[in-house]
């Protein structure tokens, strides 16, 4: 098996592994943990019980849990490491409920239902602001765009749909008290998949865009990201040619919140991203330059100022930079645009009337243009995308729509966009309860369990006050816009007293009793919806629902240069003088529009809740998140699910997992999924009011049924896991063993053969070798031919090798020269010579100038007495001295007689005397012109060296010396005869100052001295037993002296 098929197969192994671990973890770690499915909960009516186990998972960082199919997750305000590549793999293709509840699991689920079943589906995304829903539609995309098949059309298509994303949020969200990235309208994508599952194009749709925020925020809240992202981010040139600076505080638009700057938001960053999703999604650079120039000069417009004129009538300074800039940018001429904003156009007849504005009137005008402007822009950016996306195969697709559209708002102050929000809250609510109702109940028909009626609240009633024909709210706000005559804010909160004034889920201030008008304002109305009471304040409901923009306002647009703004207010576009439809009208349209689109889909719930306020990780707000179940209905859908069964799995998925604990159906059941799961459920003694069997599935009524099924197969499960184990650990070590046992063979058989090959092959090199030595050896002592050279290198070779390691430590060692073969003689010799040079040469190099003038000494001594005298070789090993004799020892009156000479050696002496040889200790001592005898203080004779004729001593072992000098006179005295310990040393002195090598003789036998002129003695000089000195019976002086063996 090669080494990547191990790999996959380890890791489908451990893929399989873990989900396993997953299933079980669901319900073994439920105390803990929570219940990963709502359904699964005993007391599902309980809402205290249904926080509770929402609380338990959001603390163990969980923040995942399905309710059925509809999937409840809850914004941790955290990152958290499980929407990798890793994650997504580990999701796809596999079934809903054997994971961890996740985002991805669902997003899985609706995918290949869609392939299996070849039908359009739908996923409604909902919650309140900062619930984390933009998130959500992300992560699913982002599943989508990894998930689904890559081809090159197909991946432009993806990054298309993805970088749709940051264009729409740039342009559509904006940061608001309750988020920093708050969707501020709705959002319908639909993806358009082939039969392969290829994401092959899309469309969206928006709904109801804030426009008002455009010119107005409340305070801490902002305008749309787009104009601090090109305020921030744009490039210098970029802002030069739209007149604008780097400064948002300039714009009045832009600093009504007074937070223009949040820390959440890196707003040059989020630039970088627009440009490029800009052109990824096919932007021409002419439609970027003009999309920004509209950014701009909705900037430039909002700083318009307008002054009073002397009758009272708004004009506008003749020097206004800004009018300047708006006109440059919307290439509409200066004049034109300036009667636009300070005057209404009025049709009499066949005459038309221009009436000049106040400056309430000039703002408003201005405003509304800037709204309008921005509005149209937007939908012009969402067809533009939906012309990148557009699916061009005619042939059928399936469809998968997200819809992330605004939560649940109750604010401080609740107004006319609030309204609409929740309006449309109760229709999704309502078509929540009916499809969920509806989806349930053709389940059980499919199954052919009989179907029980489950009481909810029908929330038609709301939706009927606010949308019934005459008599709704949105009528008669639009009865009230259109009515001649002055309508204000409070006649239309009258009308509605008047009209619905009864009903049981509208109350005003006039309207409520005494206890409920406190909490009430005179010009508030509150609704009763299926999440809560709302309070809603009517003042500006008019003037947001008409929105009206003045008949020549569109004239002056439609006179731009700017594509975009001339494509936005065509000229074909109908000039009708009837009022257009109201916003509350054209809201209720396109929702109705909407709930067609979703019927004709199968649906599927993300439901977002925020834990807290304060966006603080890790805290749940019990009171906050009890509300939000509230709203989104979550208690509703749970009682739907749980009206008659909580658990319902197919056959196979059950009796796969529960098998195990029947003997019957372990380890492998033979007939069908059915009656091996009714043969299961015997054997663990399901009551009949416990459990009911559908055509394809078993559904369980209580979840303490399942839960006692659990805890059996977690005690069996181990008993069965240890089996399992020992038997496929003991097939794989069988397995290895043979593998091995085969590969020990072939190992063994390859490494025999190698071995014996090198073997013969090494015989056969030893044989040519010895046999090339011998035939060398035979012709050894011929001259050098083929046949011996490789001998003859040999003993070369061979000889070095063995001088190398034998060569002589010093030079006395140099005869133990190593004694070489014929053939190296020549060479043996030279390299002897250059060996010993070298020997030598560091010898000499190694000694010190004392050391130096000691062998000088030395071999003057060897020179003279060297085979010569026996005791020669005992003086070698002893250094000679400067003197023997300190100066303190010698007399001072000797030193100052002899002070005019140099004093160069003086040595301790024993004379005998000429007559009777009596010995005396004496001082010999040599200065540089003679040799004195010395006794004390007194110097006995005095020795010139020129009259020094020669020295005598004999070969033996003595020390004695006998110094001859001339004799001519008879008052002078005759020889010396002296004995000395330090002989050898003395003489060599003595020959070197007096230099007198010459006249130093060894003798044998006697030697003659004289006493006196004319008068003569003798010493003889013999070996004995021991060293004697005697005057012998012929008056000679005897020195008899031990004999020494030579070294």
């Amino acid at each position: 098996m090669t080494h990547m098929a191990l790999e996959v197969k380890e890791s489908l192994e451990e893929r399989c592994n873990q989900m396993l671990r997953n299933m079980e973890a669901s319900l073994t770690a439920r105390d803990r943990v929570g219940i990963q499915d709502f359904v699964l909960l005993d007391a599902y009516t309980s809402e205290s019980a249904f926080l509770d186990n929402l609380r338990k998972r959001f603390h163990e960082n969980l923040i995942y849990t399905y309710v059925g199919t509809l999937l409840v997750t809850v914004n941790p305000y955290k990152e958290f490491d499980i929407y990798s590549k890793k994650q997504m793999d580990t999701y796809m293709g596999v079934n809903f409920f054997e994971l961890p509840p996740h985002i991805y699991a669902l997003a899985d689920n609706v995918f290949r239902t869609m392939l299996s079943e070849f039908n359009n589906h739908f996923i409604l995304i909902s919650g309140e602001s900062g619930a984390g829903k933009t998130e959500a539609s992300k992560k699913i995309l982002q599943f989508y765009a990894v998930s689904c098949p890559n081809t090159k059309l197909l991946n432009n298509v993806r990054d298309r749909l993805l970088l749709s994303n940051p264009v729409l949020e740039a342009f559509g969200n904006a940061k608001t008290l309750k988020n920093d990235n708050s969707s501020r309208f709705g959002k319908y994508m639909d993806i358009q998949f082939d039969h392969q599952g290829g994401a092959v194009g899309g469309h969206i749709l928006s709904y109801l865009l804030e426009k008002s925020r455009v010119v107005h925020q409340n305070h801490g809240e902002r305008n749309f990201h787009i104009f601090y992202e090109l305020v921030e981010g744009g490039e210098e040139e970029l802002l030069r040619w739209l007149g604008l600076e780097r400064n948002c505080q300039k714009y009045r638009y832009l600093v009504q919140g007074d937070c223009a700057k949040v820390s959440s938001i890196n707003d040059k960053s989020d630039w970088k991203m627009v440009r490029r999703a800009l052109s990824v999604i096919k932007f021409s650079e002419s439609d970027i330059e003009h999309l920004f120039g509209i950014i701009a000069s909705v900037l430039h417009l909002g700083n318009i100022k307008f002054e009073a004129d002397a009758r009272g009538y708004a004009s506008l300074n003749n020097n206004n930079q800004e009018m300047h800039w708006v006109s440059k940018l919307l290439g509409i001429p200066s004049q034109v645009l300036q009667q636009g904003l300070t005057h209404r156009k009025i049709e009499a007849k066949t005459e038309e009337v221009f009436s000049p504005f106040s400056v309430d009137h000039a703002v408003y005008a201005r405003d509304a243009l800037a709204k309008a402007i921005y509005g149209r822009t937007f939908n012009w950016l969402v067809n533009k995308i939906n012309e990148s996306l557009v699916n061009k195969d005619s042939s059928r697709k399936t469809v998968i729509g997200l819809l992330d559209i605004y939560g649940f708002e109750v604010f401080y102050v609740n107004s006319f966009e609030q309204f609409c929000i929740n309006y449309c809250n109760e229709k999704l609510q309502q078509l929540f309860i009916q499809l969920t109702l509806k989806s349930e109940q053709e389940e059980y028909e499919m199954e052919g369990i009989e179907w029980e009626p489950v009481p909810f609240f029908n929330n038609k009633i709301i939706c009927d006050l606010v949308e019934e024909k005459h008599r709704g709210i949105i009528s008669l706000l639009d009865e009230e816009c259109l009515r001649p005559g002055e309508a204000t804010d409070l006649t239309f909160l009258e009308k509605m007293e008047e009209t619905i004034g009864g009903h049981p889920h509208f109350v005003t201030h006039k309207l409520a009793d005494q206890k409920t008008r406190k909490t009430m304002d005179r010009g508030d109305f509150r609704l009763l919806h299926y999440a809560g009471e709302v309070t809603y304040c009517v003042v500006g409901f008019l003037d947001k629902n008409n929105d009206l923009l003045y008949r020549n306002g569109k004239e002056v647009m439609r006179q731009s240069k700017n594509a975009i703004i001339k494509h936005c207010f065509p000229s074909s576009e109908p000039d009708s003088k009837r009022r257009p439809e109201t916003v509350a009208t054209q809201f209720k349209s396109s929702l109705v529009g909407l709930t067609e689109i979703l019927m004709s889909k199968e649906p599927w719930y993300v439901r977002c809740i925020k834990p807290n306020e304060a966006k603080q990780p890790g805290r749940f707000d019990d009171v906050l998140v009890r509300h939000q179940v509230k709203y989104l209905g979550l208690m509703e859908h749970l009682r739907v699910r749980r009206a008659g069964f909580a658990y319902r799995r197919k056959y196979e998925i059950f009796l796969q997992r529960y098998k195990a604990l029947c003997p019957d159906t372990w380890p492998n059941w033979k007939g069908t999924a059915a009656e091996g799961v009714r043969c299961l459920i015997k054997h663990l003694g399901y009551k009949p009011d416990e459990y009911k069997m559908g055509r394809t599935k078993i559904f369980i009524r209580h979840p303490r049924t399942l839960f006692a099924t659990e805890d059996t197969f977690q005690v069996c499960k181990h008993k069965l896991a240890t089996r399992i184990q020992a038997k496929y650990k003991g097939y794989r070590v069988k397995g290895d063993y043979l593998k091995q046992k085969e590969a020990a063979t072939k190992i063994e058989t390859c490494w025999r053969g190698l071995l014996a090959r090198k073997e013969r092959d090494k015989r056969a090199w030893a044989v040519k070798v010895i046999k090339k030595f011998i035939k060398g050896f035979m012709t050894r002592n011929q001259p050098a031919c083929v046949d011996n050279s490789e001998y003859l290198a040999y003993v070369r070779h061979n000889y070095l090798t063995r001088l190398r390691d034998n060569l002589p430590k010093t030079v006395l060692e140099k005869d133990s020269w190593l004694t070489p073969p014929p053939i190296m003689q020549e060479l043996s010799q030279l390299l002897k010579k250059l060996y010993i040079r070298l020997m030598v040469r560091k010898y000499i190099r190694g000694i010190t100038p004392q050391r130096k003038a000691q062998l000088l000494l030395k071999a003057q001594t060897s020179y003279m007495f060297k085979g010569k005298k026996e005791n020669y070789s005992f003086s070698v090993c002893r250094p000679f001295m400067d003197t023997r004799i300190n100066g303190e020892d010698i007399s001072a009156k000797v030193l100052q007689m002899i002070r005019h000479e140099h004093i160069k050696y003086s040595v301790p002496v024993v004379k005998y005397d000429r007559n009777g040889f009596r010995p005396r200790l004496r001082q010999l001592i040599f200065t540089q012109e003679a040799a004195y005898l010395v006794e004390e203080a007194k110097i006995k004779q005095r020795i010139d060296y020129i009259s020094l004729k020669g020295v005598s001593v004999s070969n033996l072992s003595d020390n004695f010396l006998i110094l001859h000098v001339t004799c001519d006179d008879n008052k002078k005295k005759g020889d010396l005869v002296l004995q000395c310990d330090y002989l050898f040393e003395g003489l060599t002195k003595l020959s070197l100052i007096a230099n007198k090598q010459t006249c130093i003789k060894v003798v044998q036998g006697s030697v003659r001295f004289d006493i006196q002129p004319g008068r003569e003695g003798f010493v003889d000089f013999k070996s004995g037993q021991e060293s004697m000195v005697y005057r012998a019976k012929n008056g000679h002086l005897m020195v008899e002296s031990t004999r020494t063996k030579s070294r």
